[in-house]
């Protein structure tokens, strides 16, 4: 059988996060929604958690979408990518938080190579999805 799935973010966008929602429980079938949700242990302050949402979006670390089986059957593309090409650095993001930026003294001398090649992958992975929301 298909299923739904959607990624979303309530900090990033809540229109996209009621839309997907609607859509899953409106699909006939079993309905994966996945949130982005920062916790304590990412070091942000949580007063401020749908704010780490948006960058998160923003920066192309949590990409929103959404894949809806359901629209082949009209013709049309299931796959919807609804975030938009990243616009702040993903570096900056991954830095903005204690679960990442403690890699600085873990490991020194490698942390900068992980973040170059993990600002390469968020480009390439963007790229790469919306290519496939523009096929049929």
């Amino acid at each position: 059988g298909y299923v739904y799935v959607a990624s979303v973010s309530m900090g990033a966008n809540k229109n996209q996060l009621v839309k997907a929602l609607k859509e899953a429980e409106e699909f006939n079938g079993p309905s994966i929604v996945i949130a982005y949700a920062p916790c304590i242990n990412h070091g942000i302050d949580m007063s401020k958690s749908q704010e780490e949402e948006r960058k998160a979006v923003d920066s192309g670390y949590w990409l929103l979408y959404r894949y809806n089986p359901a629209l082949k059957a009209e013709g049309k593309n299931p796959f919807i990518l609804d975030s938009k090409e990243p616009k702040t650095s993903v570096k900056d993001f991954v830095n903005g938080e204690k679960r990442y930026s403690s890699l600085n003294l873990t490991f020194p001398d490698k942390v900068e190579n992980y973040r170059n090649d993990m600002e390469k992958f968020v480009i390439e992975r963007y790229k790469k999805y919306k290519k496939m929301s523009e096929e049929i």
